[in-house]
């Protein structure tokens, strides 16, 4: 079986281009991962998602071991063979989902114990039992177990997290064991504070992983302080191994983690905001509810190839969503995807060729026009 591995093509300034090799096919990075939460991108069909220039997805374990169960899934062929897509997933290790939940969930050494939002069923989530999930599903990319902190924290009690984490993707690593073909990433916590980051960066390289995540943004603090972090954050971690953040985000918060030296992305919003009638443009976003679209023959993007742009105008994408039509959310959702990969693609095209200083430049100009009014 062929293994895992990374191989860094070309670099411009912080920027980097490479690809990653897995049994289950390579995966251009940069790289944007759509978010197949409980073993599907909402509103898309698998060969769909593909076809947006997607090389990976990425899955929930806290959901899919509350519904449909871990054990069933491994019982029906594992993940892939589950939702129908044969190309690398990589699955994140329940850790923020249980943090999200708040007053339904206890902290200790050992792990989390919580209720399901589901059933209010209780369960316990430790390194050790996450990465059995994920073995169970069948992940190509394993995420190690980590906590978290809500914002607002104090030094202190991020501080104190980040020592969690650290000895919990110790525990990972131990029980992940050897499985060749398959991959398992730490994550860097410590806030927004350089010290506590680069502590966190040395305790995972002692350890050992395929790749590492850095974690702990996202979650409220700000396009500023996220990027302040990422000035640091990624020459924290080893050159040779791919940089994953985790959660993120907005178009221009996708280009400005690259100018940084990210490789790796994951977000809802593409998929939820097509839900909600919100669709992402070279122009910016385009709130189709709105009724000066009503009567708009114009496609959403005149410059993009997705089936919404070459088949279908402003004026039914319109009224689609306002009839609340089931395919208004495929429409919108194969749109936003298919941007969001087109600026994966123009990204790593840029850094091959030492342009991307003057595509990020046309980038920003572009959206800085906004939605042209109908003439």
């Amino acid at each position: 079986m062929t293994g895992f591995s990374f191989d860094l093509q070309a670099t411009d300034g912080k920027a980097r281009a490479g690809l990653i090799s897995t049994p289950r096919g390579e995966i251009r990075t940069p790289a944007f991962m759509p978010v197949g939460t409980a073993a599907t991108v909402k509103a898309m069909l698998p060969e769909n998602v593909h076809e947006t220039g997607a090389d990976i997805l990425l899955g929930n374990t806290y959901h899919l071991m509350l519904r449909p169960g871990a054990e069933r899934v491994a019982a029906l062929g594992g993940l892939h063979e589950f939702m129908n897509w044969g190309r690398p997933i990589l699955t994140d290790s329940g850790g923020f989902q249980v943090m999200s939940l708040a007053d339904l969930r206890k902290l200790s050494e050992e792990g989390v114990t919580f209720k399901s939002h589901i059933d209010g069923s209780r369960h316990m989530l430790s390194p050790e039992t996450s990465m059995e999930i994920q073995r169970l599903l069948g992940s190509d990319i394993v995420m190690c177990f980590d906590e978290c902190p809500a914002l607002p924290a104090t030094e202190e009690q991020v501080a104190d997290s980040m020592r969690l984490s650290m000895r919990w993707a110790a525990r990972s690593r131990d029980a992940f064991g050897d499985r060749p073909g398959h991959a398992l990433f730490g994550i860097q916590q410590g806030g927004v504070t350089e010290e506590l980051r680069g502590e966190s960066a040395e305790a995972l390289k002692a350890i050992g992983f395929d790749g590492y995540a850095i974690g702990g943004l996202a979650v409220g603090e700000g396009q500023e302080a996220m990027f302040g972090v990422l000035d640091y954050a990624p020459d924290q971690l080893p050159v040779d191994k791919p940089r994953y953040l985790m959660g993120v985000g907005k178009p221009d918060d996708i280009v400005g983690a690259v100018k940084l030296g990210v490789d790796m992305m994951d977000c809802v919003l593409p998929s939820r905001s097509g839900r909600t009638g919100q669709a992402f443009t070279r122009r910016g976003v385009v709130n189709i509810k709105n009724a000066r679209h009503a009567d708009d023959p114009r496609p959403l993007d005149e410059a993009c190839t997705c089936p919404a742009c070459s088949s279908y105008s402003r004026a039914y994408l319109h009224h689609v969503f306002r009839a609340g039509e089931i395919i208004s959310s495929m429409l919108l959702t194969w749109h936003n995807l298919h941007y969001y990969q087109e600026i994966m693609g123009g990204m790593r095209e840029a850094i091959a060729k030492r342009q991307f200083e003057a595509w990020e430049t046309g980038f920003h100009a572009t959206r800085a026009l906004g939605d042209i009014e109908p003439q």
